[in-house]
């Protein structure tokens, strides 16, 4: 049986970028439904016992698990959301392998925050924007509902939540000044870098 893993931080203390109550909402209650549906989905299966990544990889692309598939992928991907984000975050790339990789694909920290940004805006409907490695290269990726990289044999390095309930409650309809927070104030690109390595 799943569990609702701990986020890496207090409820406000996102605050004033994320609120308190868009965590009760989004953490409490979206990211609940998801662990709840995902054990009720799997109990008496051959997928009951399996891990997170088994069960994703197992089910990506079969019609006939896709309601697996999605809620097993929207329990990662929001465990990964939340460690992707950190009080005090966002700011300038750590130094080593990383931001040397990110410098050789876009020449630039600016280029590549614009680049994660234009992913996050421009998905089309709920999705995800997606810092990745793809054989050593750091690419920028998006992906619509519950999909995954992890799903497509790519390494996630940190991502952007773009479904409504992520961001409504505070930025209304503006996912550009969302993203845009998200990446300045509270991207964690620490772990993006471990991640990488």
């Amino acid at each position: 049986m799943f569990e609702l893993p701990k986020l890496p931080f207090g409820l406000d203390e996102l605050e004033p970028y994320i609120s308190k109550k868009t965590l009760e909402f989004h953490y409490g209650k979206h990211h609940q439904t998801y662990v709840t549906n995902l054990n009720n989905l799997i109990k008496e299966t051959d997928l009951a016992n399996a891990d997170l990544e088994t069960i994703i990889k197992e089910t990506a692309g079969k019609a006939d698990k896709s309601a697996i598939f999605n809620n097993a992928a929207q329990v990662w991907n929001h465990t990964f959301f939340w460690n992707s984000l950190t009080p005090a975050g966002g700011g300038a790339l750590p130094d080593g392998t990383f931001k040397e990789a990110v410098l050789h694909t876009f020449i630039s920290e600016e280029k590549f925050k614009e680049d994660l940004k234009t992913a996050a805006v421009s998905q089309f409907g709920s999705g995800w924007a997606w810092v990745v490695a793809d054989q050593g290269e750091v690419k920028i990726i998006k992906t619509s509902n519950a999909d995954a990289p992890i799903a497509h044999g790519l390494k996630p390095l940190l991502t952007i939540d773009v479904w409504e309930h992520a961001y409504y409650l505070d930025f209304q309809n503006r996912r550009p000044d969302y993203a845009q927070t998200i990446i300045d104030k509270l991207m964690n690109w620490h772990f993006a870098a471990l991640n990488f390595q």
